[in-house]
């Protein structure tokens, strides 16, 4: 990618998450976390370690954002999702200390389950119902 393209890039990145709803960031981020995790368990397959240790990791940092920003009190099921990421979490870890691409795959199950969720949830509530 040249300079420019990734100037125009990043032009565009900036924009739209400056202009997103918390909402559709948070579908972003889910989507970029699936990303993540697929492209992290092919470069796990192509024994691509330094790869995949980066996909892995940019995964976690979203992780981490899910349960930083999460209200347990001001739900439901708060805190069983505040412990469903932790776990997440470790598994990354895991998968990545030890190069291990079923517990990739295992998270990757689970997060894939996740964004239709709330992909599902935004939908609902954008209907009002």
């Amino acid at each position: 990618m040249t300079t420019i393209q990734q100037q125009a890039r990043t032009a565009y990145t900036t924009a739209t998450l400056g202009t997103a709803s918390p909402q559709k960031l948070m579908l972003m981020l889910w989507d970029r976390l699936v990303l993540d995790v697929e492209r992290g368990l092919r470069a796990q397959m192509a024994r691509d370690d330094e790869e995949a240790s980066r996909q892995l990791v940019h995964a976690q940092a979203i992780l981490t954002e899910f349960q930083a920003t999460l209200d347990t009190e001001g739900w439901t099921g708060g805190r069983e999702l505040l412990a469903l990421y932790g776990y997440l979490q470790r598994r990354l870890v895991r998968a990545n200390i030890s190069r291990d691409q079923v517990a990739t795959k295992e998270v990757l199950a689970h997060c894939r389950a996740l964004r239709s969720t709330w992909h599902r949830a935004a939908e609902i509530a954008a209907r009002g119902e």
